[in-house]
């Protein structure tokens, strides 16, 4: 292992340099995340568009976050091999190209490849954003820079649905991946100005291959199955039991295999150290909980509701108006409070505005839709601050790529399982109570006939009310399945608690160090 090159950075950014290198920063990592929220809205159209169902339209979210997830967690190696600059300048020219991809996509099948493209490209960009951030600013002031990089995150489901749902009912759908293109040329650009001369020290690092290739097989193995379980009929189906064995396998190998390597391509021994290790579980669990309610709310509000995209983007979008104003001001408590007590508010607010999800009705008008929705926002600035934070506290400058990359290794793939299993949840609870429901209404029974008069007395007669009869039972079984999903993220996210008080103070980020 040889030393390449060694940074020439000796001092941190100031002025009007340091503020528009984290505009460009806050830019690029707004455009990657935007990208996991503004198609969350427009599943349906796109998959009707191409001539899928809605559940395999969510593979155009799943295969980025699959794909982002085997790429997060090479940063570390990436940038000690070729530089922190480099890489993230590199993807992000990469990412605004695929994203022009996706715009030229005729078919599911082209989509989902080159979305999975544009979530190989994207995973150096949100870790080495932070990266950045932290190695320009002084030791003081990093709980400002981890506030403006987690608003980034923030602002994101704010737009995210609000440009989704209005660019797929005003214009067509491909430009919500077309907006991409001047915004990332213009990030790439002033990021590669400013670094210049700033690059990280580099290494000559030998590639993990086993590694590498035990990773894919057990992520790709893992999130293929939960994909397509549904229509497969899960462990009924060969191919769903091969794919279960191919990932326990492949992933338990893998761990055994990266724990022993030299230079392992993702570096696992991280999770040895408490607040690391117990951050990241809570980080994960929480993030796939909260990015499974935004897939399936709009998707809800859409195909049962009766939503258009933009009223359904209008409704998913104030989650992030709280979290916007409270952001500064959780980040500037960052080493004056203990952030446990923060992200414990964290999730009693998310635990509380899910359980009201669930007592949503076919009949709850939009202005109550939002309400919990708004309130969500203070759980949003409470949580990913204050964990972030307790993830990165004690970890040393030379390993922060790393650290950086592996918790959003599990945080992306986290939100990529969570929206998987979200709708293999809906769907299947939705099929058991349409089978109760349909015994309920059987033909002979008394509650299909009483029904059936009073649709009679409303001018409704003969074939019109049999459909009326299947479109009442469609509705109130997803309504059902509906409710049943909200409760349970309810107590995943109680129980989340319980685990984040395992973490450990102090919690500084100023042991980090500075530059490179």
């Amino acid at each position: 292992m040889n030393t390449d090159k060694v940074a020439a950075a000796p001092t941190y950014l100031q002025g009007l340099p340091l503020v528009l290198l984290s505009v460009a920063v806050a830019v690029a990592t707004f455009m990657e995340v935007l990208d996991t929220a503004i198609a969350n809205v427009a599943v349906p159209t796109i998959a009707g568009d191409l001539a899928a169902s809605a559940s395999q339209g969510t593979w155009v979210i799943s295969s980025y976050g699959l794909a982002a997830a085997i790429a997060v967690p090479l940063t570390g190696w990436i940038a000690k091999r070729f530089g922190e600059v480099r890489v993230f300048v590199i993807s992000v020219l990469l990412f605004t190209a695929t994203s022009a991809l996706c715009g030229f996509a005729h078919s599911l099948p082209v989509l989902v490849l080159f979305r999975f493209m544009q979530g190989l490209v994207s995973g150096p960009m949100v870790p080495l954003s932070q990266t950045l951030l932290l190695s320009n600013y002084p030791p003081s002031k990093r709980g400002i820079a981890l506030a403006l990089w987690s608003m980034t995150v923030v602002v994101a489901p704010i737009c995210g649905p609000l440009l989704g749902g209005f660019i797929t009912d005003n214009l067509t759908w491909p430009w919500i991946f077309y907006i991409n293109v001047p915004i990332g040329i213009v990030a790439a650009m002033v990021s590669m100005t400013l670094m210049r001369g700033r690059e990280s020290a580099t290494l000559k690092l030998p590639i993990d291959v086993v590694g590498l290739v035990l990773l894919i097989i057990g992520v790709g193995c893992l999130q293929l199955m939960l994909d397509n379980g549904n229509d497969l009929d899960w462990f009924g189906s060969p191919v769903i039991i091969g794919l279960a064995i191919a990932a326990v396998v492949a992933l338990s190998f893998f761990v055994a295999w990266e724990l022993t390597e030299e230079n392992p391509i993702v570096d696992l021994s991280l999770l040895s150290q408490l607040n690391f290790g117990v951050g990241v579980v809570v980080l994960s669990f929480g993030f796939m909980t909260f990015f499974a309610m935004n897939v399936m709310f709009p998707l809800w509000l859409q195909t049962v509701m009766g939503y258009s995209a933009t009223w359904a983007g209008l409704a998913t979008a104030p989650v992030g108006i709280l979290a916007l104003i409270l952001s500064p001001m959780v980040g500037r408590s960052v080493g004056r409070v203990d952030l446990r007590i923060l992200a414990t508010v964290a999730f009693v607010v998310f635990s509380i505005t899910t359980w009201w999800f669930s007592s949503f009705n076919m009949e709850t008008p939009f202005s109550l839709m939002i309400l919990p929705r708004i309130l969500q926002g203070v759980a949003v600035a409470c949580f990913f601050i204050p964990v972030n934070s307790i993830i990165i506290s004690g970890i040393p400058p030379e390993r922060m790529a790393a650290a950086s990359g592996l918790s959003n290794f599990f945080r992306t793939l986290s939100g990529s399982f969570g929206t998987a299993l979200v709708v293999m949840v809906w769907d299947d609870r939705m099929r058991f109570h349409r089978l109760r429901l349909s015994e309920y209404f059987s033909q002979s029974g008394t509650a299909y006939l009483d029904y059936v008069r009073q649709l009679a007395h409303a001018g409704v007669h003969g074939a019109r009310a049999e459909q009326s009869v299947l479109e009442l039972i469609s509705s109130q079984s997803y309504m059902m399945a509906t409710s049943e999903v909200f409760r349970m993220a309810s107590c995943v996210f109680l129980s989340l608690i319980f685990v984040l008080w395992l973490t450990r103070p102090p919690f500084s980020m100023g042991a980090r160090g500075g530059g490179h």
